[in-house]
């Protein structure tokens, strides 16, 4: 390994691998990156319903069990974050989610509508990373080397949800990442063909592994960083921690951090970059008085109702047994059957004020289901709708526990910390009710488990909305951008960290707001971002 690099990454997710990527292949440059994780994840994970087996499991994921929410009734919910190169593209059910035009520009427009970072101006990054399997048009690219396809099958479930929704007045919409987001239809995901095989199209396989042989960019898993080596106000590297044993590495040009919301704000935190009364409470020197870092948590989150169906329905049952076999053998041999998606294939966007911007994505889960931490129901046959809120007006915040490295941080979500993010939740469970009432699931639905039907109060409902309110997988906001004038701002609209020279934070923490949608798309565009602004400049 080299003594220095042009760049030194912190965290080898979506974003990073991203800007990895284009740092070395479209600039020239030589990389580092330091990734936590292991180099690779389990083969069952590059199967599109493979992911399932490891929902609960801590191979490739570190669960933050966040602090008690008193407006949840003392819950604490658990949000897990991917652990593994490729981060989130790794680990996740691969949707593939831009957000809404609206989103972008509400970021341009927080920055002074300078431009850079409107829609219009990320429409090439999303574009230009994408091989589409179904679109090639004004929105859409087929050159790029992330595969994006639609399920390879489409359950009953699924079909009856598409036209229940249409009979309830919502339009079909081909495609959530065009012209318009609302509607209801398939979800494309990050998956298509490799080696013959519809597989997980993740951030290491898309973006590193063609790479390989070059021998301007290093990766080293199994690293922790611990802390950005800081001097004279100017980040010169990290220092981690790999199989016991310390080490520092020094950046010739940049140290970047991309190492997810909650351990971006982290590793500033441990290097004396944030809330400075905070950081002396533990210890720490402060290097840079940045209010911002670990402010401005977003997530998303959803409630769910779920009801059962009088005969066999969706996929209950076909990852276990001889079902399982069958299943496995069908994909293998002829690349089709159940194991081709990843079970969630359809969603709805609307907004249950009637408006025309969105603010619920409300999910089809073609199964009884439930995390375990929240619900005693059983997995059958049956039907799960969840209402995730898109764009949550509450604000949690990212602290320390400690000045220990190995130490997670004090996570507190806020779920349903805004009157008006309980009050279109509960709005959403309501149309919710109503896809069930309506053909063609009215005749196949036996029972509504969850909420039940004695629930209709509007108290008793909220009481159930923070008994199961989980997370959707998107944290964001911790690093917010923003003006100068901002003085929560934590770095500039060139991604450049307030107050300490050659450091760029390049990963979701930056979002001033969470966009609308999934945020595995959005991450990879930030990072293709960064490393043009980068590449530009020198």
């Amino acid at each position: 390994m080299a003594s220095s690099y042009d760049f030194i990454i912190a965290g080898g997710g979506s974003a990073a691998s991203v800007a990895a990527m284009r740092l070395v292949r479209d600039f020239g440059c030589s990389v580092l990156i330091l990734e936590r994780g292991p180099a690779k994840t389990a083969r069952l994970m590059d199967f599109p319903a493979g992911y399932m087996k490891y929902l609960a499991r801590e191979d490739f994921l570190e669960m933050h069990h966040t602090v008690p929410q008193p407006q949840l009734g003392g819950r604490g919910p658990i949000v897990p974050v991917a652990k593994a190169l490729g981060g989130g593209s790794a680990v996740n059910a691969m949707v593939y989610m831009r957000g809404q035009r609206e989103d972008y520009d509400g970021w341009a427009a927080s920055l002074g509508n300078n431009g850079a970072w409107s829609y219009t101006d990320l429409l090439p990054h999303f574009k230009n990373l994408e091989a589409n399997a179904r679109f090639n048009n004004v929105y859409h690219g087929i050159s790029g080397n992330l595969r994006v396809s639609e399920p390879g099958q489409i359950c009953d479930t699924t079909e009856d949800f598409l036209l229940a929704a249409q009979g309830l007045g919502h339009p079909y919409n081909p495609d959530f990442n065009g012209v318009r987001q609302n509607g209801v239809g398939i979800m494309q995901h990050t998956y298509g063909l490799w080696n013959r095989h519809k597989a997980r199209s993740d951030a290491k396989k898309a973006f590193l592994d063609p790479l390989r042989k070059d021998g301007r960019l290093t990766i080293v898993t199994g690293a922790r960083v611990d802390r950005i080596v800081i001097d004279n106000n100017r980040a010169i590297g990290l220092s981690y921690t790999k199989d016991g044993t310390t080490q520092t590495v020094h950046a010739d040009r940049e140290v970047l951090v991309g190492a997810g919301t909650y351990n971006t704000a982290k590793l500033l935190m441990l290097s004396g970059i944030g809330p400075a009364d905070h950081l002396r409470e533990h210890g720490i020197e402060v290097m840079a008085d940045l209010p911002g870092v670990g402010a401005n948590l977003q997530d998303h989150h959803e409630v769910p109702v779920i009801a059962t169906t009088k005969g066999k329905s969706g996929y209950f049952g076909q990852d276990k047994g001889w079902p399982m076999l069958r299943n496995g053998l069908q994909y293998l041999l002829f690349n089709s059957g159940p194991v081709t998606t990843t079970g969630i294939e359809a969603c709805l966007f609307y907004d249950p004020d009637g408006g025309d911007r969105p603010t619920i994505q409300l999910y089809c889960a073609p199964i009884v289901y439930l995390d375990r931490d929240v619900s005693s129901a059983k997995p059958t046959y049956g039907v799960t709708f969840t209402s995730c809120l898109l764009r949550p007006k509450a604000r949690g915040s990212v602290k320390l526990r400690s000045a220990n490295p190995e130490d997670k941080p004090l996570v507190d979500c806020n779920f349903f910390g805004h009157a008006d993010d309980l009050r279109l939740t509960l709005a959403s469970l309501a149309v919710a009710r109503q896809l069930l009432a309506t053909e063609p699931f009215k005749s196949k639905i036996a029972e509504e488990l969850l909420p039940g039907p004695a629930l209709t109060a509007e108290d008793d409902l909220a009481r159930f909305a923070g008994q199961t309110v989980k997370t959707n997988y998107h944290p964001v906001g911790t690093a917010r951008m923003g003006p100068d004038s901002d003085p929560m701002a934590v770095v500039d609209d060139r991604l450049r960290l307030r107050g300490i020279d050659s450091l760029r934070i390049i990963d979701c923490s930056i979002m001033p707001a969470i966009v609308s949608g999934n945020t595995n798309a959005p991450a990879m565009a930030i990072g293709s971002k960064a490393a043009e602004m980068i590449g530009m400049e020198r």
